[in-house]
């Protein structure tokens, strides 16, 4: 039986983006590298707060280069992006950091640091925002166990497998509970068990508040999630033949 996950601390932030109805906005937004052509253009749609989204589209259409302009790593070459109802298309570099703790990302490479263990990669976000050692042991124990590495916590990346790395860098994306969870190919390694798996602590996450936003091929995945949203590129730009991605339907109550 799956062991309930708590995820008890607070993210920096966390809350506040409750209070919004949208966690990002993109009007017109452009990316290219260098001189070449721009890998994506014409950008524009909304991500409501609280949202399931599933990025979809062949290989090449510009997913993970979409991904990189939503956790704050790539800035647009045109447009405008609102995170978080802050304008941060020329934002200075020294303010980023503080809207990046509210971003949990899960890389498709998974960026482990490698001298550390299991468990201090996985503590390392709570760690960067205070928490004590005590604070810190008891989620992150539970944390491993959900994800199945609970015997593994001592282990450094280069002992792991590439189907254990994943679920490490999972479970740190997602310790700190983050206004807005990122995630590239997360279950890419896994098999269909662990990704079932791991896509029900995603939807736990997302009814406690936590916007995700999960690039995938699983196309189980995403009928396995009822009420999620689609958004797909094509060549460099969203399809959305409805327009509700650039228009989201107010969520009842809300006041603007």
């Amino acid at each position: 039986m799956a062991r309930r996950v708590s995820l008890s601390l607070q993210a920096a932030g966390q809350g506040e983006g409750s209070k919004l109805s949208q966690v990002a906005e993109f009007d017109s937004v452009g990316l290219r590298y260098g001189t070449g052509a721009e890998v994506l253009r014409d950008l524009d749609f909304r991500l409501a707060n609280g949202g399931f989204y599933f990025l979809t589209g062949p290989s090449g259409a510009g997913k993970t280069s979409l991904l990189k302009l939503l956790y704050l790593a790539q800035r647009p070459t045109r447009g405008r992006i609102r995170l978080f109802g802050e304008e941060l298309t020329d934002a200075p570099r020294e303010s980023l950091p503080q809207f990046r703790r509210r971003i949990g990302v899960v890389f498709q490479d998974f960026r482990l640091v490698r001298h550390l263990s299991a468990f201090d990669n996985v503590a390392l976000p709570l760690r960067i925002a205070g928490a004590t050692d005590e604070q810190v042991e008891g989620p992150v124990r539970e944390m491993l166990a959900w994800v199945g590495l609970a015997d593994r916590a001592s282990a450094r990346p280069p002992t792991l497998s590439g189907g254990e790395q994943q679920r490490v860098a999972i479970a740190r994306a997602v310790i700190n509970r983050p206004d807005l969870l990122v995630a590239d190919e997360p279950t890419g390694n896994v098999d269909a068990a662990m990704a079932q798996r791991l896509l029900h602590l995603f939807s736990a996450l997302n009814r406690q508040g936590t916007t995700v936003v999960v690039a995938t091929h699983d196309v189980g995945l995403i009928s396995a999630t009822p009420g999620a949203k689609l958004i797909r590129l094509e060549g460099g730009s969203v399809a959305d033949p409805t327009g509700t991605l650039r228009n989201p339907p107010r969520p009842l109550g809300s006041d603007g």
